[in-house]
């Protein structure tokens, strides 16, 4: 009996005690679990998903450096290759190989043979290769059609001769061949048709 005032319960911010029930619905045992465990299969998806998109991040960002790493030369290769080609060049402007020729053009010849093989060589261990069409059909994704000739000996589209090489950097055209394609020869005469109407 005490004339000191009750001690007063804590007060809730006005609204709180209304939120907190409307925030929990009148759920069952089983329906409250039945909806954590679709919040964690939710939850689950999205971490699922993000972690497969950052995979494929790096996935893209591994090959995206190997490209670089592979092909960041394509310009300076395509120099060189026209160097190799000057080469090929000069080998073929001389003369054949005769018996009593003077040594000096024999040791000549077979000294710039040398220096092309060892030359692509090197280019071959950096990826770097030759691709010559000569002999097959013509194919517009290495090919560059430079003429066209009539040619009974072979089917038309083949490539009679190659003007130049194709160059290949890792498996990627680097430079086009310039190509001579066979076409059907004509079969008829042109003065003969036109003295038959």
């Amino acid at each position: 009996m005490s004339d000191s005032p009750e001690p007063a319960s804590p007060q809730l911010p006005p609204g709180a005690a209304e939120g907190t029930a409307a925030d929990l619905p009148d759920l069952t045992p089983e329906a409250h679990v039945a909806q954590l465990e679709a919040e964690r299969d939710d939850m689950r998806d999205r971490w699922l998903r993000a972690e497969a998109e950052l995979r494929n991040t790096r996935e893209r960002n591994r090959r995206d450096l190997d490209d670089a790493r592979q092909y960041a030369v394509q310009s300076f290769a395509r120099d060189v290759v026209e160097g190799a080609e000057n080469l090929r060049r000069g080998l073929a402007s001389l003369p054949p190989a005769t018996p009593g020729e003077p040594e000096t053009v024999t040791r000549l010849r077979e000294g710039f043979e040398g220096v092309e093989r060892s030359f692509l060589g090197i280019l071959e261990r950096h990826g770097i290769t030759r691709a010559d069409p000569t002999g097959q059909p013509f194919d517009a994704n290495r090919d560059q059609a430079m003429a066209e000739q009539p040619s009974a000996d072979v089917p038309p589209g083949t490539v009679l001769q190659a003007w130049t090489s194709a160059w290949l950097l890792n498996g990627r055209l680097l430079r086009p061949a310039m190509v001579v394609v066979a076409k059907a020869p004509e079969a008829v005469n042109t003065r003969a048709s036109a003295e038959t109407a």
